[in-house]
Parts: C-alpha cells; sequence; structure tokens
C-alpha cells in the first residue's frame, strides 16, 4: 500500500480527526436526552490518556521502524479511534436502528489500525493492547446509552 494512503488510513487516530466525531455523537445524544451516555463517552475519551500514557512509559517499547525510540506499546492513535468512532456508534445506535453506525465505526477503527501497521509506526500487538484496553471503557459506554435512552413517549 502506498504511503499516502496508509499515513491518511494512520491519521484517522488523531485526536484532531477522531475527537470531533464523538463530540457530534455526544452533543446529539445529550440533545436526545441520553446526557448519561454522553457523559460516559466523553468521560472514557478523557481516560484514553490515563491509560495508554503510563503504559508507554512502563515498557518503553522501541517502534518497528525506529528502534532508538522508545513508547510505541500500546498504540495511543488506536485507541483514541477506538473510543471515538466506536463509542459514537453506541450513541448513535438507540436512534438509528440500523446497524451502519457500528459497522463504520469498526471499519474506521480497523483502517487507523492497518495503516499504523503498514506504516511501520506500530507492531500488530501494540494495536491489539490499545483495542483490549479500550474495551472496558467502551463497555462502560454501552451500559450508560443502555440506562440513558428514554422510553418512546
Amino acid at each position: 500500500m502506498p504511503d499516502a494512503v496508509t499515513e491518511r488510513l494512520s491519521d484517522l487516530g488523531n485526536v484532531q480527526v477522531a475527537v470531533p466525531v464523538l463530540a457530534l455523537a455526544a452533543l446529539y445524544a445529550a440533545r436526545r436526552g441520553n446526557r448519561l451516555g454522553a457523559l460516559a463517552a466523553a468521560l472514557a475519551m478523557a481516560l484514553v490518556p490515563a491509560l495508554v500514557v503510563p503504559l508507554k512509559e512502563w515498557t518503553a517499547r522501541p517502534g518497528p521502524l525506529e528502534p532508538w525510540a522508545a513508547g510505541y506499546f500500546p498504540s495511543g492513535h488506536t485507541a483514541t479511534a477506538a473510543v471515538a468512532y466506536i463509542g459514537a456508534a453506541l450513541l448513535l445506535r438507540p436512534y438509528t436502528r440500523r446497524p451502519w453506525p457500528v459497522a463504520v465505526a469498526l471499519a474506521l477503527t480497523a483502517a487507523t489500525a492497518c495503516g499504523l501497521i503498514l506504516r511501520g509506526w506500530h507492531w500488530p500487538l501494540d494495536v491489539l493492547a490499545s483495542l483490549l484496553l479500550c474495551l472496558p471503557l467502551l463497555c462502560g459506554v454501552g451500559l450508560a446509552v443502555r440506562r440513558g435512552v428514554r422510553p418512546p413517549a
């Protein structure tokens, strides 16, 4: 895959790209009455650096193309993408009744992960670890969304 493509895919995990997607979904959910779900999604995103940064410092793992550099495990871009896109899909799911938000979220997260690996910025284990770290956060968002959805009038 060309470098320009893999770079764009990995950029999907940038805070400037992923967080606005989650913010828009949270605003939509809050406006529809699911403030609990919106708050949980925002909290999950705020917790991503609190989970990822200490592990990066503790492991000091070198990157695939930069063995002299450290801090590649786990992947912060993957964690950001997963919480932002999957969290947004969880927030939108009660209002769409269609599977496309989840499918799009999974595709964007997978595209980010593939871009990071193919670009040589992360080992596959870095990406997998990030996804596993995000599971409890996303489960919390899912629970909050279910509890925060108002029954139809």
